[in-house]
């Protein structure tokens, strides 16, 4: 049996410049962490002989079939096909938080499986090529329209800026942040769950269509990357990021209408008026998460004004996929 572990992704800065269709002409970059949120995979050899179906997968539902081409989910077909595995197989997930959250849970899931299936076969993928095949069979195979920092975060882990170059290479930059300055960062963290679920792909299709049109927001986003890491690189407080992250999605709100609505706005500007410095919807946009970042002297304030919705404490800087169970 093999068991991996993934964590899913908070981006801060420069999401939108991580798409193909935008950094092939202009360069991206983003700034983003793994959290200590995973998604786990399963996968142990299945005897076909002694039932009536070859294959095996659990999820939120059980699929019991005879060939990887009847599995009706479609991430679990296709990697079970990218790795040339045809039966006698069983796989089973299950993970931390909800999909369709903003945490880059979809691609966690694809890195994830793609690793666990790897190890059963003894092969050790590095992590940056297994985020490209992972960005590779998302947006080729499964024709999904996403980025491309989900896969590395959540492949690499760690705290990082990432870029994206022009000619394709993926450049990944740790951040040597002193643990102590990592700690400060999430005693600012406040993340609350907004019950709403949305597909990130409908919304970052949206966005790609207007990648034309919204360069020079783009442009600024991207530059906000290299002005954000340079504070959590000083020593100085940190009000300057959280003043950031406000500036960061008041521009992303201008990429497309279905970046935020009506009740996303409202729970923004409630914990804003509670003491928050800024904060952003994790994801594409339209649901799922949000995080603010407020002083912790006003995070009880903040949290009573939002106490209706879920909160979700993380630690930043996780390990990205690996294995943590194997056994002959």
């Amino acid at each position: 049996m093999i068991i991996t572990k993934t964590p899913f992704r908070v981006s801060f800065f420069g999401g939108g410049t991580d798409y193909p269709e935008y950094f092939r002409k202009h360069g991206g970059a983003v700034l983003g962490t793994a959290i200590d949120k995973f998604a786990y995979h399963s996968v142990t050899r299945f005897y076909s002989r002694l039932f009536d179906y070859s294959v095996r997968i659990s999820y939120r539902q059980v699929e019991c079939v005879k060939s990887v081409e009847e599995i009706q989910h479609a991430p679990f077909r296709e990697c079970l096909k990218w790795c040339g595995i045809s039966g006698e197989i069983e796989v089973n997930y299950a993970a931390e938080l909800p999909s369709f959250s903003g945490l880059g849970s979809s691609s966690s899931f694809v890195v994830g499986l793609l690793n666990a299936l790897y190890a059963y076969q003894g092969k050790n993928i590095p992590p940056l090529e297994l985020a490209r095949q992972a960005i590779e069979l998302e947006r080729e195979v499964l024709k999904e329209t996403v980025g491309c920092q989900d896969q590395v975060l959540a492949a690499v882990g760690g705290f990082n800026v990432v870029e994206f170059r022009p000619d394709g290479e993926i450049v990944v930059r740790p951040l040597p942040l002193r643990p102590e300055r990592i700690r400060q960062l999430e005693e600012h963290l406040l993340m609350v769950f907004t019950g709403l679920h949305r597909r990130a792909s409908d919304t970052a299709a949206r966005q790609v269509q207007r990648i034309g049109e919204n360069g020079p927001l783009l442009r600024r986003m991207r530059e906000m990357v290299e002005e954000a890491a340079g504070i959590l690189m000083d020593s100085d407080g940190l009000s300057r990021f959280g003043n950031l992250l406000h500036e960061a999605w008041m521009l992303k709100r201008q990429l497309d209408s279905s970046v935020s609505n009506g009740a996303i706005d409202r729970l923004y500007r409630e914990g804003m008026e509670a003491g928050a410095l800024g904060g952003k919807l994790l994801g594409a946009g339209g649901g799922g998460f949000l995080l603010f970042f407020v002083p912790p002297e006003r995070r009880e304030k903040v949290k009573s004004r939002l106490s209706h919705l879920e909160e979700v404490k993380v630690k930043l800087n996780a390990p990205g996929s690996h294995v943590i169970h194997h056994s002959p």
